[in-house]
């Protein structure tokens, strides 16, 4: 499957549609979630069209992967998460619960998040 330019975060990286940014460089954007799990929820998106984790690491240059990665600590760090806790979460495909087909990751804390799945 190819690569959808019309998703949500392409449009966003594109500056199609407003966010509340929490951090940009040449390879990232990070964002609010608009519909927040936690008291702090942010998602930090690649800037490529890169669908998910798979494609995102089979396919993103080194440099790419290495500054994500480096913005998500960052991002933490900044607010403060480190200290108490936090969540990261990435999903693939229909049953891992993927809604927007361009990888990105959420950062979730400010509270007790809990258990991932209840039983």
């Amino acid at each position: 499957m190819s690569y959808n330019s019309s998703n949500i975060f392409a449009r966003i990286l594109r500056g199609e549609i407003a966010c509340v940014k929490i951090f940009e460089n040449d390879y990232v954007l990070a964002f609010k979630d608009i519909h927040p799990k936690a008291p702090y929820h942010v998602l930090v998106v690649p800037k490529g069209e890169y669908r998910n984790f798979h494609d995102f690491h089979a396919n993103a240059p080194a440099i790419m992967i290495g500054e994500f990665y480096q913005a998500v600590r960052q991002i933490i760090e900044q607010s403060k998460l480190n200290q108490d806790g936090y969540r990261l979460i990435t999903n693939f495909g229909e049953n891992g619960g993927q809604e927007v087909d361009h990888y990105h990751v959420h950062i979730l804390g400010g509270k007790a998040i809990g258990p991932l799945i209840a039983s």
